[in-house]
């Protein structure tokens, strides 16, 4: 669970690791994998001596996961697995992962290493808000804070209220949630009157959905915390796979013992060098039940190798700036829902809730960015026109996209208890 040694290995040592760890992993998907079996064979691959090779294999997409639905993706017997988790299948049939009892103790101590570079020690008493179920992130946050020695409170999402009673009668030192539902939190205790900020709560892992820095300074500032981002999926692991430090809090450092990153060009898949944004895919270099070869995540990155003031020598990901899937095109300018949260958060006259409609008028495509009154100009028509005109011009400037913005009042938008759905596409 500690491993100071390692997080702070040699990256020499590190590579010479990794590479022991991807010749088994390779040989134990060949072999129990049919899939990786054919498309191994397909490819006219099938070991590495180098770490370089890897980038000859084929990539792992998540309709692969699919196709192999349920439990074809599996290289242990069934009755190996001792758990099953899977996505919600919204745009098809879910994705199926397993966990032998050995990746469950692995995901719990990843997930506590995790936990303690982002501030949580074993003396917290851990409130967990986040979601249980298939997915993977309340299961995750409890055996991880429980295997660190920390008091758990897993109320998981929704009774908004009661969660806000729950951390200042129980005094939680330490939280997870959706940064969005958090912030829902905070909004919610202050139209009570109650002052989180006051309280014992100090740190905040928050992950599940892209933020932004702003975002992140209105949640430290409304809960008095540090707040630090967690990232994770399903298909790799769970959380557990990358996370900030709380000395740094720049870059998720990626536990590199048990995974390997590359970042590629999205359209042409060749490898981009460190510090270049692209596609972020993941090799699992110790998972039994399910491993995953280069494993295509659809989250828009960079890497970087550079030491960090923590003393970790793990590769550092960027804050993911939005997924090669949702990418927005309006009028010939790309830009992710992410670089709009970050224009938005701190302009005067709004809240902290947004909503991107995304429409076609005729051949082209039209955004819509609706926003809520902060309440200071709440009801007032001239301000908020003048509210709007003003962020129109500041996306336009900053991010080249025209867009129409619509003052709503305050609640009008709707508030987010797991992953906060921001786009609404009328186009399909």
């Amino acid at each position: 669970m500690f491993a100071p040694e390692i997080e702070s290995m040699d990256r020499s040592d590190l590579a010479a690791l990794q590479l022991e760890r991807l010749k088994r992993t390779i040989a134990h998907a060949t072999t129990r994998v049919g899939h990786y079996a054919h498309a191994f064979a397909a490819r006219g691959v099938g070991t590495v001596d180098t770490l370089e090779d890897l980038r000859h294999f084929p990539f792992t997409t998540k309709d692969d996961l699919r196709s192999a639905y349920p439990f074809g993706m599996f290289a242990v017997p069934r009755e190996q697995v001792l758990r099953i988790h899977a996505s919600s299948g919204t745009t098809g049939r879910p994705t199926v992962v397993g966990y032998t009892k050995a990746d469950l103790q692995l995901w719990s101590d990843l997930m506590a290493r995790s936990l303690v570079a982002m501030g949580v020690r074993p003396s917290d008493i851990f409130h967990n808000a986040a979601g249980y179920g298939l997915f993977t992130g309340g299961l995750g946050f409890h055996m991880g804070a429980e295997r660190l020695g920390c008091t758990v409170v897993p109320i998981s999402g929704g009774q908004t209220q009661r969660q806000i009673q729950l951390l200042m009668d129980f005094g939680a030192t330490a939280m997870t949630a959706t940064p969005s539902y958090a912030l829902h939190i905070a909004e919610i205790a202050e139209a009570e009157g109650i002052d989180l900020k006051s309280g014992p709560l100090r740190a905040c892992a928050f992950g599940a959905e892209p933020w932004s820095d702003g975002l992140r300074d209105e949640l430290e500032d409304r809960l008095g915390i540090s707040a630090c981002d967690m990232y994770g999926l399903s298909e790799i692991i769970g959380p557990g796979v990358a996370c900030e430090c709380v000395e740094a809090q720049d870059g998720r450092h990626g536990w590199e013992d048990h995974f390997l990153f590359e970042v590629i060009d999205p359209e042409s898949g060749a490898r981009l060098p460190s510090g270049e944004t692209g596609e972020l895919v993941i090799t699992t270099l110790t998972k039994q039940a399910m491993p995953m070869i280069r494993y295509r995540t659809r989250d828009m990155t960079s890497l970087n190798v550079d030491p960090c003031v923590c003393g970790r020598t793990h590769v550092r990901l960027a804050r993911i700036s939005g997924r090669s899937d949702d990418m927005l095109v309006i009028r010939g300018v790309n830009i992710y829902p992410s670089r709009i949260e970050a224009l938005l958060i701190g302009q005067s006259g709004i809240a902290p809730h947004h909503m991107l409609v995304v429409a076609r008028d005729g051949a082209m495509d039209t955004l819509t960015i609706e926003v809520e009154a902060a309440p200071d100009i709440a009801g007032n028509l001239d301000k908020c026109v003048k509210t709007a005109q003003a962020l129109e011009h500041h996306i336009k400037v900053m991010a080249g996209v025209t867009c129409a913005v619509e003052i709503k009042q305050p609640g009008e938008l709707p508030r987010f208890e797991g992953k906060a759905a921001r786009v609404r596409d009328l186009r399909k």
